[in-house]
């Protein structure tokens, strides 16, 4: 088979003048290169593309693909994730990891949380700031967290992410509303174990493969996995291989969440107990990072004795299943 590749690399867009921060979410040349390796190494055939003009312009000059192995980003908007997929459902090609629908509506945080609270998950209560007036309007239990609507790798969160009073809401949510020029999520802030949990799969044959327990270290920011942690994660954030009954109840919650956003082939959710040790959904990343030494979801597949390529490979296995002729529709 065929597999095109399409992903944001982050030097492309650092050369055109983007900041370290705008491209966090996008790849490194490591990246691209595992995959390849795992690919091929697999038996498939990758062929590289690269960004969503890059494929409009492979797709122009008639470029086909059996299947294409997506993990483009996108750049702006909500529906950034969701511009590559639908791009390839108008050309009839399969490819790997969700839909659409889904991906727009995981990047949207509080579209994606009220979603898993109607299918019975346990989230944080959380409000919506659209505006610098709306910040007087949050009704919720101090203290808070607050980040922005639409953003990964802890884009806009730092330590002041927690909130203790209504002037430092009002403070954060206006810094926040225009150097991001998006809505800002507040929700309960949760003071308990902080999980990320890997799935693999899609619908009925989606399991938990793992929670890894996110702790940080001394020299870390406090209280929030935030973009300075994560981008310095080999010196600030410890990583521990969890199984007791608390990252159990974590990772099904993690999995009927991942059911009802209809989650496909592979990513991880992010989760973190309240003062109870009752653990609650958080976010998803329906498209995870997949640098094999620096990303969650490969951390947590080494400390489960899950090597890289057996990672790629079962990702791959979800995937095939929906080509003509090879199962169901899920």
């Amino acid at each position: 088979m065929t597999i095109g590749m399409t992903y944001d690399l982050r030097s492309d867009y650092l050369a055109e003048g983007c900041t370290e921060e705008e491209t966090a979410e996008f790849d490194s040349e490591r990246t691209i290169e595992a995959i390849e390796g795992a690919l091929t190494s697999l038996g498939y055939r990758p062929v590289r593309i690269g960004h969503i003009r890059r494929l409009v312009e492979a797709l122009a000059r008639g470029e086909r693909w059996d299947m294409v192995f997506n993990i483009a980003e996108g750049f702006s908007g909500f529906a950034r994730e969701a511009q590559v997929p639908a791009l390839l459902d108008a050309y009839g090609i399969p490819y790997v990891f969700s839909d659409p629908y889904t991906l727009a509506v995981c990047l949207h945080k509080a579209a994606a949380k009220t979603i898993v609270r109607q299918a019975g998950c346990r989230t944080p209560d959380f409000f919506v700031v659209e505006e610098e007036a709306d910040a007087a309007r949050v009704g919720l239990r101090y203290p808070l967290f607050a980040k922005p609507l639409a953003e990964g790798t802890g884009k806009g969160i730092t330590s002041a992410s927690k909130i203790l009073s209504p002037d430092q809401l009002e403070a954060l949510c206006s810094r926040l509303l225009a150097e991001y020029r998006q809505p800002v999520l507040v929700e309960e802030f949760l003071s308990g174990r902080e999980f990320t949990v890997g799935i693999i799969g899609s619908g009925a044959r989606a399991k938990a493969i793992g929670a890894l327990e996110i702790v940080l270290g001394g020299n870390a920011e406090p209280d929030a996995y935030s973009y300075v942690n994560k981008e310095q994660c080999e010196t600030r954030v410890i990583y521990r291989l969890a199984d007791d009954g608390e990252a159990r109840a974590a990772a099904e919650l993690a999995l009927q969440a991942w059911r009802a956003l209809g989650c496909r082939d592979g990513g991880r959710l992010d989760l973190r107990s309240d003062g109870n040790g009752e653990p609650n959904f958080i976010e998803v990343n329906p498209l995870a990072g997949l640098h094999p030494e620096h990303s969650d979801l490969p951390i947590l597949c080494s400390q489960r004795g899950i090597d890289y390529r057996d990672l790629i490979g079962m990702i791959m296995e979800s995937a095939v299943l929906r080509l003509p002729g090879s199962g169901p529709n899920r």
